[in-house]
């Protein structure tokens, strides 16, 4: 797997690539499937390039597991609409924006393979049979472990980690995680500093996630649906997204971001000797 600079939202892919961006979510993914890869099976098996990934083919359950301790972003928008409820989990009355939930909750949503991804309950993932009841109750118990995890280590660095999501698969009858995991794409992070003040001041919470593309896209009306197009994005605001992904990567492994730029050439090379020191 080589990981792109290209950026997405609202399921819709941006017209311009962010420097460097491949490289950090690839290198926080690793880093990430290195520390949970005592609580469940991965799908890494080296990273042989700064952009790419090697590892196991897994069948995929078509399903992102999101999982999220605070009410933000799309829960956010669905709570303010006036729903108490969503994917089929109940939501408590009486709270405010990026106020946390009294335990972390699971709301999956559909894998599409055309178009944007849907919300989907536990009772219509077993009726439509994306998973058996056993595989269920297993991937959820996996994906609570991982946010746990994937907290304690936000917290060693001062984030919170508000919501996050999973990709799984199988090899055989055994569970396997893959994709990226804890990276700005697929996790929204809060400062833990001054989090509580800026909550009882209603201030917006300061955070490194892909969540301020999403509201710049919002603002300038454009939120995935037919007809809209993505607005021009200027030098300037590619750069200050580039900065915000390389933060997120030195605040969240606590190492300094070295910039690596391959030829095709460098690239294929390294994959190609990597490859050959897999066992047959």
């Amino acid at each position: 797997m080589i990981a792109s600079d290209r950026i997405s939202a609202f399921d819709v892919i941006l017209p311009r690539p962010i420097p460097f961006k491949g490289q950090v979510l690839n290198q926080i993914a690793a880093y990430m499937l290195e520390a949970t890869s005592d609580l469940c099976p991965n799908w890494l098996i080296s990273t042989p390039a700064p952009q790419v990934s090697i590892g196991h083919i897994c069948r995929p359950f078509k399903l992102e597991m999101v999982v999220r301790g605070y009410l933000t972003g799309h829960a956010w928008r669905t709570y303010a609409s006036g729903k108490r409820e969503l994917c089929g989990v109940p939501l408590p009355e009486g709270m405010k924006e990026n106020d946390p939930f009294p335990t972390p909750i699971i709301t999956p949503s559909t894998k599409a393979e055309m178009g944007h991804d849907e919300d989907i309950s536990a009772s219509e993932i077993l009726e439509r049979g994306l998973a058996s009841a056993e595989e269920w109750d297993l991937l959820c118990a996996h994906t609570l472990k991982l946010y746990q995890r994937g907290s304690e280590i936000a917290a060693s660095r001062g984030l919170i980690l508000v919501d996050t999501k999973y990709e799984f698969g199988l090899i055989g009858d055994t569970i396997y995680l893959m994709d990226e995991i804890h990276t700005p794409d697929s996790s929204r992070y809060f400062y833990a500093e001054g989090y509580t003040e800026r909550q009882q001041k209603g201030e917006r919470q300061k955070q490194l996630s892909k969540e301020f593309v999403r509201e710049w896209l919002i603002e300038n009306d454009f939120m995935g649906k037919e007809g809209q197009v993505p607005p021009a994005m200027s030098d300037e605001w590619i750069d200050t997204i580039s900065k915000r992904y390389i933060e997120l990567f030195e605040k969240i492994t606590g190492q300094p971001f070295h910039p690596v730029t391959l030829t095709d050439e460098e690239m294929r090379d390294c994959i190609t000797s990597a490859l050959t020191e897999l066992p047959v």
